[in-house]
């Protein structure tokens, strides 16, 4: 075997390794704290929306605390549901292994129905999601 040809695969090799290490960290991702809620309050939520009139919201916030590996670099997406149909997405990072982050969607007055939040790792593996009901 030649000498290009060896440090090539040993190249590859290490990047197959590298990625799959990447990928096995970022599946290691896991929710340990999720909450619909009114307001956020130094990096935390006040309170938690199990059921609430759009009359008395301008908009809502969803909570999540995640634990990662250290060193992780990656991205959580929350997606908003009413009915079953797609009301926002927002994509934020994580930069931590332990790590607070939210999203926020406004309310309209009028708007009723099952609402659900969810949340997805960088792949758009669901990690998970939280429901309410809107009057």
């Amino acid at each position: 075997m030649t000498f290009t040809r060896l440090f090539c695969t040993a190249t590859a090799a290490l990047f197959l390794f590298l990625a799959g290490r990447a990928q096995s960290e970022a599946g290691d991702l896991k929710v340990t704290e999720m909450a619909v809620t009114t307001k956020i309050v130094k990096g935390n939520p006040i309170d938690s929306v199990w059921r609430i009139s759009s009359s008395s919201v301008k908009a809502l916030y969803c909570f999540t605390r995640t634990q990662a590996p250290k060193g992780v670099d990656t991205t959580i997406k929350h997606i908003w549901y009413l009915d079953g149909k797609v009301m926002g997405e927002d994509e934020m990072p994580v930069k931590g292994s332990r790590w607070r982050t939210y999203s926020r969607i406004s309310v309209q007055k009028g708007v009723s129905g099952e609402w659900r939040c969810e949340a997805q790792d960088s792949d758009g593996n669901p990690l998970k999601s939280i429901t309410f009901r809107m009057n």
